[in-house]
């Protein structure tokens, strides 16, 4: 998820110093939302961990 992100991010400075405002914008809203999904899943995995206790 992260690496996806990271890819529309270049994505969208590539088409930024290019010119291409819509694709610049367009890539840089779909990268934000990526690692919003991301820092998620993240928290959620985190705390799901803590609560699962010790493995044995």
């Amino acid at each position: 998820m992260l690496r996806w992100a990271v890819i529309f991010l270049v994505i969208a400075l590539i088409a930024l110093a290019l010119g291409f405002g819509g694709v610049a914008g367009l890539s840089m809203d779909i990268a934000w939302i990526l690692f919003i999904i991301f820092i998620v899943l993240f928290v959620i995995s985190l705390v799901a961990g803590r609560f699962r206790g010790p493995r044995v």
